[in-house]
């Protein structure tokens, strides 16, 4: 399969400015990565952050910056010591932004071997970019079990584990945010786990969605602590809350939620990296709760053999249904609409959706 010296990629010239898209060269895999043509590439809402201060401070290695980080694709080029592929799989994977080659919001990117995933016929490449990323997210903060101390996970019992599929069997779950792609898996990792109520909330526009992957009640996102509060005994029996996830970690009074649905001892999740970046009275909640915190990449000494588990269950869940992908919204003109859809995504106007792009229809 040949491949071109040179490709479109999105671009970030200098902090708050506009993307715009750039001929840049195609790299070159090293021996033990492969080079992906990508089909599809999601956006998340890192995307639009990056852009300006105080996140391209914190994100921003060096210039032109190319986002994104979930994608899907054809591998054109394999390393002399890349094993399991071959030239013409169909794959999905998560980016890195920490160096152009690793970014999945162009036309070509390179991907250590063992951090893909066959992509199985019953499932498009538009759909199978929208899993890297959340799904990896999800999966670290829950189940990581490296004892390193850079390791803040809660240390749930894996649910590809058979330990996992039984330890919390009828157990309460409860997931804040449960139509953003975050809680969308979670919602399928709690029903894997054998949760049981699995409680959501979201827009109600969404919860057909959400009770299709596992919800078993969704309540309104926009009622108020106290009466959701109120109304939890009544859905889980009276059996208390031990598990919750708040995925929109950036709305304290979400993290608060979660905190005060958890029986003493309980265990919340919340997708930030460490205790500074939620509330302190969440951070430190008391009552012998513990918070789990979680750097959502792969790449890390202390994340990759969790992460090479994951990916060795992927294929497998799609294949049978067990993971479904998120909904789409697909972009139009490939890269050249991205723009367009990290504004949306900025301004609040995507629900129970991905934003994906086809790098290759950039015009």
């Amino acid at each position: 399969m040949s491949v071109p010296e040179t490709q479109k990629s999105l671009v970030l010239r200098e902090e708050s400015t506009p993307y715009v898209v750039a001929e840049t060269p195609v790299p070159r895999p090293g021996p033990s990565d492969v080079l992906v043509k990508i089909m599809a590439c999601a956006l998340n809402p890192v995307d639009w952050a990056v852009v300006d201060p105080p996140y391209s401070k914190i994100f921003i290695k060096s210039w032109p910056y190319v986002p994104g980080t979930d994608a899907a694709g054809v591998v054109v080029e394999v390393g002399a010591e890349a094993e399991g592929l071959k030239v013409g799989d169909r794959v999905l994977f998560k980016g890195d932004t920490g160096a152009a080659k690793w970014a999945t919001c162009q036309q070509y990117a390179i991907v250590p071997a063992e951090f893909t995933a066959i992509i199985p016929e019953n499932i498009t490449f538009d759909e199978a970019a929208t899993i890297p990323l959340a799904l990896i997210t999800d999966v670290l903060v829950f189940y990581n079990q490296s004892p390193a101390p850079e390791n803040l996970s809660l240390r749930l019992k894996p649910v590809w584990e058979p330990e996992g599929t039984t330890a919390y069997a009828g157990t309460p779950a409860f997931i804040i945010g449960g139509a953003s792609s975050l809680g969308q898996f979670a919602i399928q990792l709690a029903r894997m786990a054998g949760h049981d109520p699995i409680i959501t909330t979201a827009s109600p526009h969404n919860a057909s969605l959400l009770t299709s992957l596992g919800a078993t009640h969704v309540l309104d996102r926009t009622r108020s602590n106290a009466s959701i509060l109120a109304e939890l005994p009544t859905l889980t029996g009276g059996k208390p809350i031990e598990f919750a996830f708040v995925a929109v970690p950036f709305y304290p009074e979400a993290c608060r939620l979660g905190r005060d649905a958890l029986a003493p001892g309980g265990a919340l999740a919340v997708v930030v990296p460490a205790p500074s970046r939620i509330p302190e009275d969440v951070a430190n909640p008391g009552d012998g709760k513990r918070v789990g915190y979680v750097w959502g990449s792969v790449r890390l000494p202390h994340t990759r053999d969790c992460g090479l588990a994951l990916f060795k269950q992927i294929t497998g869940w799609l294949e049978k249904g067990i993971l479904k992908p998120n909904p789409v919204e697909l972009l139009p003109n490939g890269l050249a609409g991205i723009n367009e859809g990290l504004a949306k995504l900025k301004a609040n106007k995507v629900s129970g959706k991905k934003l994906v792009a086809r790098p290759q229809e950039t015009p």
